[in-house]
């Protein structure tokens, strides 16, 4: 089970840095606390705490278990000090014109150079998981080239 509350946020210059709470309850009775931080789009773990201490692998995985719950409430909450939520995603279509759009992003960021991921996070507003997996839908509806050619 996975908690997340407002721990608190700072407002600057017209940017909001807010700061979480998340737990998860682990089934053997174990825990793990995170301070989670988001600020412009981005969500970033400051501090971890464990018991039993996570393995590598868990440690990679963490950001897997609570990204969902993470952005739900950044979706929703009202932080601290404000009436207006903290994160929202920016609107992004669903179906066929969502991949369209996807494909868009990553062709136009091809064709400048840069990585083409990163400009499909900036776009959408999803993390890098989240969007590679935007790219893949998109790739499956023609969109774009398949990654590797089969022979």
């Amino acid at each position: 089970m996975v908690s997340v509350r407002p721990a608190w946020e700072v407002r600057e210059r017209g940017s909001v840095t807010s700061w979480f709470a998340v737990r998860l309850d682990l089934s053997d009775g174990g825990y793990v606390d995170v301070l989670a931080v988001v600020t412009g789009g981005c969500v970033s773990i400051e501090e971890v705490r464990a018991q039993p201490p996570l393995s590598l692998d868990d440690l990679t995985a963490l950001a897997d278990w609570i990204e969902e719950p993470l952005l739900e409430v950044c979706g929703r909450e009202s932080g601290p000090s404000s009436g207006t939520p903290v994160h929202a995603l920016p609107a992004w279509p669903c179906g066929i014109e969502g991949r369209r759009r996807v494909a868009d992003e990553y062709l136009a960021a091809q064709r400048e150079g840069v990585d083409p991921v990163s400009a499909v996070m900036r776009a959408t507003g999803r993390s890098r998981r989240l969007s590679l997996k935007l790219i893949a839908g998109a790739r499956d509806a023609g969109f774009l080239t398949p990654r590797h050619i089969r022979r």
